[in-house]
């Protein structure tokens, strides 16, 4: 059957973040990512939300008729204007807009529509890239509003704001809270309710389960968010669990660390990652490998699973597993590790026939932003400002030799100099320093590189803004462990922040900022430089 003009139609699920909030006659029930949305709520402590954690999820609910008179979607003659006010709320722009739909429309206004507007203001906050700004007195005012008329909500309504109240970060002793929690209470059944001993107490990080802290983990490391209390907390969570975790729940804790370049200040954390490395070692190959990769970027290398890893035992194990390529990969970025950073180490090593390029492409996050990256500006400014012939891009720097070179990541720009500054064509020099470097005390590998060496080579490296923590001041594990390479190698670093490239305007400006990057390093190039 046709269906009339002007009728709305079916109208598609909209996928919401955190959780999912139903309309009138849809059924309604928390995911398990809004556990996470609260555990990551930055108003409350980490124990106070993992105590939330614990509050047992509201049952599966209609959001039928409630006391105002709501009639079912689709019937009787107020069901058009009702869906007209709940499509508008679906489609807000703003958190004003919101309020204004609600203010100005009282006579059509349903205890459903509150729930819609709650959670229409989680998708605009949480919406990307830039989520539009929100002014403290609309919060209020929307607040108010929903106190205001809360005593004619039903219990499922009820449940629904109180839920996406907690999950859009509103304070749990605040107004709006405090009223929604006062109206449930009235609502309760006049049985005895359920011991709620359980529920009010704040729950120790060790009383969660591995599954919300492996989520908790993940997501931080996924989104950068390098937050020292959520941090601590997992590995306080993994010292008191370790007897009942496997590795390869561990490796999933211990991602972030490394990732985050975070090294937490429990004192049982390096320990107690070394029994288990020691008991699960010959279980899980990956996920040993993966653990000991976390602990590279923090520059915790236990000697003990070294030994285990580079034994021909292991690695013969490894070879005829499915993921060979990628441990040996692994196993290859650890042997730089221990030759670059471990001089005390005299166990066995990775052997030359055994070491396979670690990074054979570029980063994937490097990929996918790529349209976003200063890489291509800078490149047409050294072009202009040096000439083609004296700079070398994304070359892959050879950390050692087996049956070909086995590239570190590549650096983003190479400059071949003179002992004297003067910048020097790169086809004429070999843009590698030898790996490894010559035998020198720790730390003074870049300096005696270059003074034996009469060219020094200078990397220019390109610091987004996506090789950061989220809070923009702290380089992730793995760019932090490749610059850390580099000038171990006896390469001079140039970094070029992401703060200092997005402030020029323009090629010329870029040009000037990059002349005098150069020349502070005592470059020079033109007829002057040679």
């Amino acid at each position: 059957m046709r269906r009339p003009r002007g009728e709305p139609g079916p109208r598609a699920p909209r996928p919401t973040e955190g959780a999912t909030c139903a309309g009138p006659g849809e059924s309604w029930s928390p995911s398990p990512n809004s556990m996470l949305r609260v555990l990551l709520s930055a108003q409350t402590s980490p124990a106070r939300l993992s105590g939330l954690l614990l509050i047992p999820p509201v049952q599966p609910c209609c959001l039928g008729p409630s006391k105002w008179g709501d009639r079912p979607v689709g019937g009787g003659p107020s069901a058009g204007p009702v869906q007209g006010l709940q499509r508008l709320l679906e489609q807000a722009k703003s958190p004003g807009e919101l309020l204004r739909w609600l203010g100005q429309n009282p006579s059509k206004v349903r205890a459903h529509h509150y729930s819609v507007a709650l959670r229409r203001l989680g998708q605009l906050l949480g919406s990307r890239p830039r989520p539009p700004p929100v002014e403290q007195v609309t919060l209020q005012d929307l607040s108010q509003l929903i106190i205001r008329n809360c005593p004619s909500f039903d219990i499922h309504t009820i449940h629904v704001c109180l839920h996406l109240a907690v999950l859009l970060g509103f304070p749990s002793d605040g107004p709006l809270v405090c009223a929604l929690e006062q109206e449930r209470r009235l609502r309760l059944p006049p049985k005895p309710p359920p011991p709620l001993q359980p529920l009010l107490r704040e729950a120790r990080p060790e009383e969660l389960t591995p599954h919300v802290m492996v989520l908790l983990a993940q997501h931080l490391a996924r989104h950068r968010l390098r937050e020292p209390q959520l941090l601590e907390a997992i590995a306080h969570f993994l010292v008191v669990q370790e007897t009942q975790l496997s590795s390869k729940v561990v490796q999933k804790l211990v991602l972030p660390f490394g990732r985050l370049n975070y090294l937490p200040l429990e004192q049982q954390f390096m320990p107690c990652l070394e029994r288990i490395l020691a008991r699960e070692a010959g279980v899980a190959p990956l996920a040993t490998v993966n653990i000991l990769m976390s602990l590279c970027q923090l520059r915790c290398l236990p000697f003990r699973a070294l030994h285990f890893v580079f034994s021909p035992g292991f690695i013969n194990y490894i070879s005829g597993t499915p993921h060979a390529l990628i441990v040996r990969r692994y196993l290859s970025l650890l042997d730089t590790a221990v030759e670059l950073e471990l001089p005390g180490y005299r166990g066995p090593r990775l052997p030359r026939r055994q070491q396979v390029p670690i990074f054979p492409q570029p980063l994937i996050t490097d990929r996918a932003r790529c349209k976003y990256s200063h890489k291509d500006i800078v490149a047409e400014g050294l072009r202009q400002l040096l000439g083609e012939e004296k700079y070398r891009q994304d070359l892959t720097v050879p950390p050692g030799y087996c049956t070909g070179r086995r590239p570190c990541s590549p650096p983003d720009f190479l400059l071949c100099a003179s002992s004297s500054g003067a910048v020097l064509p790169v086809r004429t020099q070999d843009p590698f320093l030898p790996y490894p470097p010559r035998s020198c005390p720790q730390g003074q590998a870049a300096s005696s590189a270059t003074t034996r060496d009469p060219a020094q080579r200078v990397v220019l490296v390109l610091r987004e803004r996506w090789h950061f923590c989220r809070d923009g001041r702290v380089l992730l594990g793995s760019r932090a462990l490749r610059e850390r390479h580099l000038g171990l190698m006896g390469y001079q670093l140039l970094p070029l922040p992401f703060e200092e490239l997005e402030s020029q305007r323009g090629l010329p400006q870029l040009k000037s900022y990059l002349r005098q990057k150069l020349q502070a390093l005592g470059l020079r190039w033109g007829p002057e430089g040679g």
